[in-house]
């Protein structure tokens, strides 16, 4: 198996580019987003904002709306390729970054996930899941499932003890449940208590058995427990919240219309929201991810993006460590620190 993935590895890196602008070094936090355009690339940022390495997904992007374009676990990198159907996976090392693998996907991805030795894939119209092995990612699904609503309106997958949690736009958040050997299994099913006001459900955060999902055009972030929706808080002043990041007791929702992100704490059934404005931004926030002290942004604002690097103190305020500029729909986000 080790052979024929080496040497699939070998043809499929043939005529891939990867530029070096920067040396990434060990123990180095790195910052990556996806230039989502026609011929794909994979592009790696410092924290202060400056270019790394740029590697081709092999892959075609055209995703939007969508949060979890970028998915990490340890050393390795998942990236969705949404007008190839396809996802592509990198792995880390003293070189930086290299692309490993291209996996064919059921539909097309939309957002993507590691957990429970797993890779689970969140297509336009169905999840599926792949299992995860120290040589790569097995190109077959184990498990597959049809969404509610599969209209094209899939926003993001997230990992949960014994389940996925998915949010549709089309007004469905729904999980999924994982077999025993954390498979997809069954159909997905909607959760119950979802408010009735709910307007377009998009982003999410995890943590255990425990889900953080927006209801943007309601204005609202809902917690998920035990397959319902328990707690509901309002965003306040700032409109829309569309994406969310989690990392100890600070929530981060990125508000798209109101350009900003608002900081909130979160323990127990509470969402208190702390500072309506958090941080402020020339485009709409399309993406966020935060980790390790680090919180990073990707906004949009006409043929435009820009990806934002903040330094989080120990009260959750944001201080702006770095700004990129990139080309406009730059698509996920995600923080890979120095291990």
């Amino acid at each position: 198996m080790k052979i024929l993935y080496y040497l699939s590895a070998i043809a499929l890196l043939t005529g891939t580019v990867t530029t070096a602008e920067g040396q990434i070094r060990d123990g180095q936090t790195v910052v990556v987003t996806a230039s989502n355009t026609s011929n794909n690339q994979l592009l790696a940022y410092d924290t202060s904002g400056r270019l790394l390495q740029t590697v081709a997904t092999n892959g075609k992007g055209g995703v939007g709306g969508n949060a979890g374009g970028i998915a990490r676990s340890g050393n390795k990198l998942a990236l969705v390729n949404f007008g190839s159907e396809s996802v592509s996976l990198f792995h880390r090392g003293e070189d930086g970054f290299r692309l490993t693998q291209v996996i064919s996907t059921a539909s097309a991805p939309q957002s993507v996930a590691f957990g429970h030795r797993h890779l689970y894939i969140l297509g336009a119209t169905g999840v599926e899941s792949h299992r995860v092995y120290e040589w790569g990612v097995d190109s077959s699904p184990d498990g597959i499932a049809p969404l509610v609503v599969a209209d094209g309106s899939a926003a993001q997958v997230g990992v949960l003890e014994n389940q996925l949690i998915i949010s549709e736009k089309s007004n469905a958040i729904e999980t999924v449940n994982l077999s025993r050997e954390n498979a997809v299994e069954g159909a997905a099913k909607l959760v119950e208590n979802i408010p009735a006001n709910v307007n377009a459900p998009f982003g999410l955060a995890t943590r255990g058995n425990e889900a953080y999902v927006t209801i943007a055009h309601a204005n609202e972030i809902s917690l998920v427990r035990k397959d319902a929706v328990v707690t509901v808080t309002g965003s306040g002043t700032q409109h829309a919240p569309c994406w969310v990041a989690l990392d100890g007791p600070f929530l981060f929702s990125s508000n798209s219309p109101s350009q900003s992100v608002s900081r909130y704490l979160v323990y127990g059934t509470n969402i208190i929201q702390q500072a309506a404005v958090a941080a402020t931004f020339h485009g709409n926030p399309t993406d966020i991810a935060y980790q390790g002290g680090w919180t990073a942004v990707v906004d949009g604002a006409g043929t435009v993006s820009h990806l934002s690097i903040f330094k989080v103190d120990g009260d959750g305020n944001l201080t702006l460590n770095g700004v990129a500029t990139l080309g406009g729909g730059a698509n996920g986000v995600a923080i890979v620190p120095g291990e």
